[in-house]
């Protein structure tokens, strides 16, 4: 079987190692351009392209696969090099490119992509970091036959991986890299085997989980502990949540509910190396913090460059100071 491959980052980067590893003829890698990344901000290649050009495969950077788009060139390039490569089907994880009808089309067995979630819940860009901020008890992987909406297609295989209570969006990433990769190469064999059996989503437990964005690291005060706690560990490695000290904006990197009370986002305790926070309900005890330019630090380590006293307000999310 000809397996054209779709994807950028680590996550994506797991899954082609294995069809790789399995033995899967790779005749074409897309993967998005080079960004610039680094203390220098030099031109980076994505995670996939590494694999791939480590391993001699052949890889093409279009701007957009849209022939009627602002990069028609990368288009019909991207087309040729597909049409020359002649898939039987193409794999997609994290690509970050919309691909259009003829894209779709293209393969004998279309395009099948690794979803990071139990579909129809959490359709979209950021599934990891939405089912953690939810509170979700699990999440998963979903096998899915794509077709022209967002994340609507059939689903072919489905396995569920538990979220645990300390998980970060960087944690169960690794885990569900790693679940999304064997099922792609199960999927594989089994098309291979005339042995997939498509299943409509279910028209109920449609959820969004839209893209994260930066303006959202700023933690609300007004909201519960419980969730502010969520959204710490969601958030991790990005963009990280944070309050202002000052004129300062500090990330929070772990922290966990506690008892306490008080007006929102004021200082509870900043003594023997804590820093409780009073929230909306109940208090968050931040555990690891990062000021601008520094480390990842205990909180103890933190307060003992930083010293704020008790009853000092923190500042976040806006009318929250």
């Amino acid at each position: 079987m000809r397996v054209a491959f779709a994807g950028t980052p680590a996550f994506a980067a797991t899954a082609l190692e294995a069809l790789y590893a399995a033995g899967f003829a790779l005749p074409l890698v897309l993967t998005q351009p080079d960004r610039p990344g680094g203390r220098g901000m030099k031109l980076q290649p994505s995670p996939v392209k590494q694999f791939a050009l480590a391993h001699g495969l052949s890889v093409a950077q279009p701007r957009s696969l849209r022939l009627d788009g602002r990069y028609p060139e990368d288009a019909a390039a991207a087309r040729d090099a597909l049409q020359s490569a002649r898939p039987d089907v193409m794999v997609v994880a994290a690509y970050g490119l919309i691909l259009p009808n003829w894209v779709l089309e293209m393969p004998r067995l279309g395009c099948l992509n690794i979803h990071a979630s139990l579909l129809p819940r959490w359709r979209g860009a950021a599934p990891i970091h939405r089912a953690i901020e939810a509170g979700d008890a699990e999440t998963g992987i979903t096998i899915m036959q794509m077709d022209a909406g967002l994340d609507t297609g059939p689903m072919l295989l489905r396995a569920a991986e538990p979220i645990r209570p300390d998980d970060t969006t960087a944690s169960l990433h690794d885990r569900l890299a790693a679940l999304g990769a064997r099922l792609a190469v199960q999927a594989l064999h089994d098309a291979e085997a005339g042995r997939l059996r498509p299943q409509p989503q279910p028209a109920e437990g449609v959820t969004y989980a839209h893209k994260i964005d930066k303006a959202e690291a700023p933690l609300d005060w007004r909201q519960p502990a419980a969730a502010l706690a969520r959204r710490v560990r969601a958030f991790d490695p990005f963009p990280g949540a944070s309050f202002t000290l000052g004129e300062q904006a500090v990330k929070v990197w772990r922290a966990t509910p506690c008892a306490g009370q008080g007006a929102p986002g004021e200082v509870l305790d900043a003594a023997a190396g804590r820093l409780v926070v009073a929230c909306g309900e109940g208090a968050l005890d931040l555990q690891e913090l990062q000021r601008p330019g520094g480390r990842r630090q205990p909180a103890s380590a933190f307060l003992q460059a930083h010293p704020i006293a008790t009853g000092t307000r923190l500042g976040g999310a806006p009318a929250t100071a």
